[in-house]
């Protein structure tokens, strides 16, 4: 009897390791974080800008750090800010990094350049960002950085709002609504605001995004951001941001980094 029940629990044991290894029960696979997505986030979104217009339109004036909480570090360096400079050096792009690039007005292109990795293209500087689900490659800093992505994934009615046109329709069991969280480092300094407000290479960047419908059929993405730099902040810097869905690219345009000069008072 003894030796039955061990031959039955071996049996057992090696059925769960077949079907863990072919992904769970039933030997089906895992679902891919496309398949997974509670949201669909593809599509062209552009920026709507209601709020700290002055300083996300146009370039601000030279030391104009107003709700930036940069420690003296970061009002030092600032200050210390010098298009020209930019420009002799090849730098243009210094304001168009992730942290900056995401409050400029802009377009937005998302789409699933894979199962596991979506491209965010922006036409303000021909950037282009990749959210790695899993472990993004290191390389050399960058503006854009690494970014690594998850879905933050609950059922309906528990507090999250339904996600507008799931990107994993079809899947079984009970809907799920949520969000993606994105944390991207491996940065290259670069500037907050297109004056010189400076973060390191040393910043965290973290990033909620979510889809809400609106009125009139609108969809809406929100991302809310919390920017982390040792080196320039004193606290963390917390942002929401707001895009509008396109029906089309059509009036996707990109253009390229370009250091333009700060507006007169």
């Amino acid at each position: 009897m003894q030796r039955t029940l061990s031959l039955l629990a071996f049996v057992m044991v090696m059925a769960a390791s077949l079907a863990a290894q072919q992904g769970g029960p039933g030997g089906q696979a895992p679902q891919t974080p496309r398949a997974q997505a509670p949201i669909d986030l593809a599509g062209t979104w552009v920026s709507v800008i209601t709020e700290d217009w002055r300083f996300r339109m146009v370039t601000p004036p030279k030391g104009d750090f107003a709700s930036l909480p940069l420690n003296d570090a970061g009002q030092k360096a600032g200050q210390a800010w010098d298009p020209d400079k930019d420009i002799a050096a090849g730098e243009p792009c210094k304001a168009y990094g992730a942290p900056g690039l995401m409050r400029m007005p802009t377009r937005l292109r998302i789409s699933w350049e894979n199962d596991t990795t979506l491209t965010v293209e922006s036409d303000a500087g021909t950037q282009v960002r990749r959210f790695v689900f899993g472990t993004a490659p290191a390389g050399e800093p960058s503006w854009q950085g690494s970014s690594v992505a998850r879905w933050e994934t609950q059922p309906e009615g528990q507090g999250v709002a339904p996600g507008g046109g799931g990107g994993g329709g079809g899947r079984g069991g009970p809907q799920l609504s949520g969000g993606l969280r994105v944390v991207t480092t491996n940065l290259r300094a670069g500037y907050l605001r297109r004056n010189g407000a400076p973060y390191s290479e040393k910043s965290v960047y973290t990033e909620y995004f979510d889809r809400v419908p609106g009125p009139n059929k609108d969809e809406w993405l929100i991302v809310t951001s919390v920017l982390e730099d040792p080196t320039y902040l004193n606290q963390p810097l917390m942002l929401s941001t707001h895009f509008k869905r396109e029906p089309d690219a059509s009036k996707f345009s990109p253009r390229p980094c370009e250091v333009t000069a700060p507006v007169t008072r």
